[in-house]
């Protein structure tokens, strides 16, 4: 009976706006795993872990940075964000002003407004310090 009193337009703005949280936690997820390895590979030498030289590891992190350089130098819009901003759209929310506290800070944290020429001279210096440590910190192969 509760159902019915909830118009399914409300029901279904608040699970586009669910998705577009765990989108942008996807999202924030995929740089952390990006910025956050890069500083486990150099932590890891110095303390000498192990897994830090896992080859499978080493190679989908450069493959992840290697993904935002494509993009960046093709100019294109990360997938998961155009993604986040239509279901914003479809969840009835301003993809930028209309905000939860999570979705805030995410962003805050996330976007920056500068120009795509300084995006992808970062991008492309992050990707070339992960590619040196490849050589620096050698991953090992799988046996």
């Amino acid at each position: 009976m509760l159902n019915s009193t909830i118009p399914k337009t409300c029901t279904m703005d608040r699970f586009y706006i669910i998705l577009a949280d765990l989108l942008l936690i996807t999202h924030t997820v995929f740089v952390a795993f990006v910025v956050l390895g890069f500083v486990a590979v150099w932590t890891g030498w110095l303390f000498q872990w192990a897994w830090v030289r896992n080859l499978r590891f080493r190679l989908a992190h450069l493959a992840a940075m290697g993904i935002v350089v494509l993009q960046a130098l093709f100019e294109r819009i990360c997938p998961l964000t155009t993604w986040e901003a239509n279901l914003r759209t479809l969840g009835g929310q301003d993809p930028r002003y209309d905000t939860t506290f999570m979705q805030y800070w995410l962003h805050q944290a996330l976007y920056q407004e500068w120009s795509p020429r300084v995006f992808l001279a970062i991008y492309v210096i992050f990707f070339l310090m992960i590619a040196a440590s490849l050589w620096c910190v050698p991953p090992r192969k799988p046996e």
